[in-house]
């Protein structure tokens, strides 16, 4: 049997969730990843909310196996500034005051572990911020010790969440990503070191934010494979050619052609996902493999109708035998 096939619904969010079901099912998904804030509202408490939600996806015969808190995770660990406003409601932005912020991201965090636990699914995706990403090129020369103090940090704010995730049976997997405290395969060990292995913490694993990097993104996965709590589908083009913006992007938008690299619709860009799909099955990875689908320059439903065929043709369970073994004799 192959893994779910489902769509992350954040790219979606101006949508209804039922008009969001109605398309998936047409697209060919098996189900949704639900995207806070715009698809769940962790803040209510009531049973039948959540059944509401399970119930409308019925319907549509989709799954929810994973919801995710990208946009309000990140707030958690940042220093706080005009930024986060724009991604942030206004009941977790309050007055605006960094601190504030931080501690209503936070208690919205353990919110939404209850909410996983209303809605049956064992897993939330999400970001965690960083109080040292504005420190990444080390220059002027950053001691060791702010590198030290920003993981203690990261640890501090992060550890209580995870305790009530562990509480509720919920595991938190982390989206290894830019501006977060694991970025790559060394800062991600140094992040899961912080917080002393705990048992709740993971990682989201998305290849796209490592192959433009120069990151092995399939090496990740052996080197954490109790660790890999869920999975986007992702894709991504980088130029073989010096172009006019490199890595950092040189302040241009996604979609531009100057840029040395940008997000594609699966298939169209340079991950090698039939590498992916022999390591998930390498270390045992049967949970959901979700369709992130970002590509500036494509129609979102030609893209996720695509990205859906695609992920269905590239995955393949793996073998129960040796294939060779038929050849010896008894």
């Amino acid at each position: 049997m192959t893994r779910l096939v489902t769509l992350y619904t954040l790219q979606w969010g101006d949508l209804s969730l039922e008009t969001i079901c109605a398309k998936a099912l047409g697209f060919g998904y098996d189900g949704l990843e639900l995207g806070l804030p715009n698809h769940v509202d962790v803040r209510q408490t009531d049973a039948a909310y959540y059944r509401g939600i399970t119930d409308l996806l019925g319907t549509h015969g989709l799954k929810v196996r994973t919801i995710s808190t990208h946009l309000i995770g990140q707030a958690v660990c940042d220093p706080i500034d005009f930024r986060h406003r724009s991604i942030l409601p206004d009941y977790i932005w309050g007055d605006g005051d960094p601190e504030g912020v931080r501690q209503r991201a936070s208690e919205e965090l353990i919110r939404t572990a209850h909410a996983a636990r209303a809605l049956g699914v064992d897993t939330v995706v999400g970001f965690c911020g960083s109080p040292i990403w504005q420190y990444l090129y080390s220059f002027p020369p950053v001691p060791a010790s702010l590198i030290e103090d920003g993981y203690g940090e990261f640890a501090r704010r992060f550890t209580p969440i995870l305790d009530e995730y562990q509480r509720l049976g919920v595991r938190f997997a982390l989206e290894v990503h830019p501006t977060e405290i694991a970025f790559d395969t060394v800062t991600a060990r140094r992040a899961l070191e912080a917080v002393g292995s705990h048992p709740a913490f993971g990682f989201n694993y998305d290849p796209s934010h490592l192959g433009y990097q120069g990151v092995d993104y399939v090496d990740f996965l052996y080197q954490f494979p109790d660790r890999i709590f869920h999975v986007h589908m992702k894709d991504v083009y980088w130029s073989d050619a010096p172009k006019a913006a490199g890595v950092f992007g040189g302040y241009v938008p996604f979609g531009d052609p100057r840029r040395y690299w940008n997000f594609r619709s699966l298939g169209r860009g340079k991950i090698r996902f039939e590498e992916i799909i022999r390591a998930l099955n390498d270390i045992g990875y049967q949970g959901p493999l979700s369709v992130e689908w970002e590509d500036s320059a494509m129609d979102r439903e030609h893209g996720a109708r695509e990205s859906c065929a695609y992920v269905r043709r590239i995955d393949f369970q793996a073998s129960a035998h040796a294939f060779d073994a038929v050849f010896e004799r008894k």
